[in-house]
């Protein structure tokens, strides 16, 4: 089961990777519109983002990769995943959520797309820089 949520959550990030750059895209091509398609596309990346918390949050518990012990926080490894990864996909989850909660209440189209923008693109930076990719040693992060 852990090894399947594992790759569950690994590969769901480039769909949520993709459902968030089209939302982008979308807020930024087309300023004068905020209709039901950008307001869908919105709310699917917020609930894979929200689906991609839940599962990372119950690998949280059942990972090795997350240790409580003495001496974790001079572990790059354990306190990357135990506090930074977790902190900062949790900080990324609400931006997107107060951005799309913030779009639908935006009284004209040009304001929804700043509001979508600014959340969403800041919860992508976000959600980029904590991503154990590949390239960052001592993480044992991989593509998929």
């Amino acid at each position: 089961m852990l090894n399947g949520l594992i790759h569950a959550h690994s590969g769901l990030r480039w769909v949520f990777l993709a459902l968030i750059l089209g939302s982008l895209i979308m807020a930024l091509a087309n300023k004068k519109s905020y209709g039901d398609k950008e307001k869908k596309f919105a709310l699917f990346t917020m609930i894979l983002a929200h689906l991609q918390f839940t599962i990372g949050l119950v690998l949280y518990f059942m990972s090795s990769k997350v240790q409580f012990v003495s001496g974790m926080m001079k572990s790059e490894m354990y306190r990357f995943f135990g506090m930074e990864h977790f902190l900062g996909m949790l900080v990324a989850v609400v931006l997107i959520t107060l951005g799309r909660k913030k779009a639908l209440l935006a009284e004209t189209p040009e304001a929804a797309n700043k509001k979508i923008t600014l959340f969403f693109g800041i919860g992508l930076l976000i959600i980029l820089a904590m991503i154990p990719w590949p390239f960052r040693a001592n993480l044992g992060g991989s593509w998929f």
